[in-house]
């Protein structure tokens, strides 16, 4: 068993998104299955059609996030045209706006699972907004199914059976940066910028555990608020420190703001380590490549513009289908990438369930077996069991070089294997 350090309103009306042609039934919440799965829960499913509710910020101060679903959308629209759906089931999606406002999510939530009957929540983003219903969720039986965030919640304990995350943990991102400072700078002193939330306290926590003893110090902190409008005071604070080293735990609006304040100081040149929730094209274009150049992240998905990938059967067909399914998503997007690799995550899980209900997803994505997704990096899989509830746990370093990232040391395990 691993362990781990413990420990994301506005619009007026809800988006909604329906990808595929099938209207869903209007199911009653005691929906259940019968023979060797008699009992349990079919809410959201029929013999031909499967109901699947999202939760992204659409709109807000996380909006670059916006991106993901559409990889999501694509995906199913693929799998709904070409492959007869999942199981034999077309796939309704349902996307919804929270504006990554925890009360949002709420309402939005009970929308999907009261009044739409959702089968499963594939995904909500973020760490505030989506802790704010799994205890709802839970106590409804509902799958909430890999949550787009890296909290260190969402794999511990036995409280939430129904809650699973997906993509490797904060703890672990924060473990990869603590040694890589420590190969790079083993005496470097470490300026911090993170968001109050535990998103940020979680990368934090966890840098500072994995360089305790060593030569590194932290030295320099600030917080800020999803709600302020710039970061500045807080970066200028920082720079006085001058510190070897900065840590951008921050999302996508922010962290672009604390890459230009960084560019734009000519006196402080700190290591850049910036969180890989904020690592894509459309946070870094828009700061300029020249002003991001060995600005230094962690990955766990193959790059679109590394061209490494450009053969991959993988890569092609996710490129091909984006195009195809959703042409107004950019497949260069890193979010629009990471959302096909969940939904794919999502059907390989189904599919791997003994009882196509409730229950059989929930057990099913708690006893992952070295599951091959095609645009995660060779040697990761996702695999969890009994007292394991992180389906990846390793990353990779990688530099901006140019107009790309770069692929810098081994994979770095931090699952204890």
């Amino acid at each position: 068993m691993r362990t781990r350090a413990i420990q994301a309103v506005i619009a007026a009306a809800a988006v909604v998104l329906v990808v595929g042609g099938c209207g869903g039934r209007d199911e009653a919440d005691d929906a259940v299955a019968s023979g060797d799965c008699q009992g349990q829960q079919t809410t959201g499913l029929t013999d031909t059609s499967m109901k699947l509710g999202g939760i992204f910020p659409l709109s807000g101060p996380a909006s670059a996030y916006a991106e993901l679903p559409k990889g999501m959308q694509a995906y199913f629209e693929y799998v709904n045209n070409e492959q007869g759906g999942i199981d034999g089931r077309k796939v309704e999606y349902l996307l919804r706006d929270d504006g990554y406002q925890p009360p949002k999510t709420v309402e939005e939530t009970r929308r999907l699972v009261e009044q739409d009957q959702v089968f499963a929540l594939l995904s909500t983003l973020g760490t505030p907004t989506s802790a704010a219903v799994w205890d709802y969720v839970n106590q409804r039986e509902v799958p909430q199914i890999f949550v787009a965030g890296g909290a260190t919640q969402w794999g511990i304990g036995d409280g939430h059976p129904w809650t699973i995350g997906w993509q490797p943990s904060y703890h672990s991102e924060g473990q990869v940066f603590a040694r890589y400072v420590k190969e790079q700078k083993p005496d470097a002193t470490v300026a911090v910028l993170y968001q109050n939330d535990d998103f940020g306290k979680d990368l934090l926590a966890s840098f500072t555990e994995a360089t305790a003893g060593s030569g590194v110090r932290v030295i320099a902190e600030q917080s800020y608020e999803v709600t302020d409008p710039t970061v500045d005071p807080q970066l200028r604070n920082l720079a006085n420190s001058k510190a070897d080293v900065l840590l951008n735990f921050a999302t996508p609006k922010f962290a672009a703001q604390t890459l230009a304040a960084d560019a734009r100081n000519p006196e402080w040149n700190p290591l850049h380590i910036l969180s890989q929730v904020s690592s894509t094209m459309s946070v870094l274009a828009p700061v300029g490549f020249p002003n991001v150049q060995n600005v230094v992240t962690s990955v766990f998905v193959k790059d679109p513009a590394d061209p490494q990938w450009t053969d991959d059967p993988g890569m092609k067909l996710y490129r091909d289908k984006v195009a195809q399914y959703v042409p107004g998503a950019d497949p260069a997007d890193g979010y629009t990438l990471v959302g096909w690799a969940m939904a794919q995550s999502f059907h390989k899980t189904f599919d791997a369930a003994t009882c196509k209900t409730r229950e059989g997803l929930r057990d099913a994505m708690r006893s992952l077996d070295n599951v091959e997704i095609d645009l995660l990096l060779p040697g990761i899989t996702l695999q969890t069991g009994e007292g394991d509830g992180y389906p990846m746990e390793a990353m990779q370093i990688q530099r901006f070089e140019g107009e790309r990232w770069v692929l810098a040391g081994d994979l770095v395990d931090t699952s204890g294997r």
